[in-house]
């Protein structure tokens, strides 16, 4: 029994590797569940038995890309200081790695349709992340480490959008754009602390 799941869950991320590789090269639309089987080395039916239809697969590539973020820079840390310095993090770790980048970036650009499959999963996403941050910046501005008159609603809307903003320049132009560093210089201009 134990064999099956596990051989089923490497299974699993195989497929969700092809997916993103696909999804990056032609985008959600132009995939084909045919071909993402092809690379993941089964049969479309194989593919099927793991998930049923487009939709699935594109909800378990997305899911698995938040869920190995949150794991691995803590996220959902205390808010505060530390929770921005983790956001620093993932966009150092995002600047390693152009591909996922990518391809974030283009189904983000692709779900701002309401009928793409994706489009309320960023809904959800841009609405979390925007509430982390901003529970961050209302416990800074309680504690004395925002700057007086900062907005602490417009700073984490800013910051949000700043991070992908400045995302989809860097994957245009990574030699005159420096990801990590235009946002350390946006938050030190709204904090009486250091980074």
């Amino acid at each position: 029994m134990t064999g099956g799941y596990l051989k089923g869950r490497i299974r699993r991320e195989d497929i969700l590797a092809a997916a993103v590789t696909v999804y990056g090269e032609v985008g959600y639309h132009g995939s084909s569940l045919r071909e993402i089987a092809k690379r993941a080395g089964i049969t479309h039916a194989g593919l099927l038995y793991h998930f049923p239809n487009k939709e699935s697969l594109l909800a378990a590539v997305l899911e698995r890309r938040d869920a190995l973020d949150a794991a691995r820079e803590q996220l959902q840390a205390r808010p505060g200081l530390e929770v921005l310095r983790r956001y620093l993090a993932l966009a150092e770790h995002n600047v390693g790695n152009p591909g996922i980048v990518d391809l974030y970036s283009r189904l983000a650009a692709e779900a701002v349709a309401e009928d793409h499959p994706a489009h309320e999963y960023f809904v959800r996403h841009y609405r979390m992340a925007r509430a982390g941050v901003l529970e961050s910046f209302r416990a800074m501005a309680d504690s004395g480490e925002l700057r007086e008159g900062v907005d602490p609603e417009v700073a984490a809307l800013t910051f949000i959008a700043l991070m992908d903003g400045l995302q989809v320049q860097w994957l245009t132009t990574p030699d005159e754009v420096d990801l990590v560093g235009s946002l350390e210089f946006y938050l030190r201009s709204l904090l009486t602390v250091g980074l």
